[in-house]
């Protein structure tokens, strides 16, 4: 699932809700999603705005991951609509969440207390 580079994961990337989408496959995928909002790949997400990243799937291999983008590729629209829609129904932009991540409930801003040293 994480390569020494980063998260290995097939993608989709979109121009706006129900607008144009491209879906690719990386083994870096903060980077890669990083580089299509930037604009700093040319070709066909900078040609069609594609800077939304709606969803996402990680994979634990290069080889399974080009297999699903390949097998993705071939799926009528509507079912790649309804991928998207089944965990991100409002087509948000999922970049954000990616490279901070919600802290976990048990977090709190009080610090932990110190460690005890044991009487041995």
């Amino acid at each position: 699932m994480v390569s020494r580079d980063g998260l290995i994961a097939v993608y989709m990337m979109a121009s706006r809700r129900h607008g144009t989408l491209y879906i690719g496959v990386t083994s870096d995928l903060t980077y890669r999603a990083w580089q299509h909002r930037e604009g700093a790949l040319p070709g066909f997400t900078k040609r069609y705005g594609c800077k939304r990243l709606v969803w996402y799937e990680p994979h634990e291999s290069m080889v399974q991951a080009i297999q699903r983008e390949k097998s993705l590729k071939r799926w009528p629209r509507a079912w790649k609509t309804n991928l998207i829609e089944r965990d991100n129904p409002l087509w948000d932009d999922l970049y954000p969440a990616l490279v901070n991540p919600p802290l976990p409930s048990s977090f709190t801003d009080e610090p932990p207390p110190p460690p005890t040293r044991s009487s041995s």
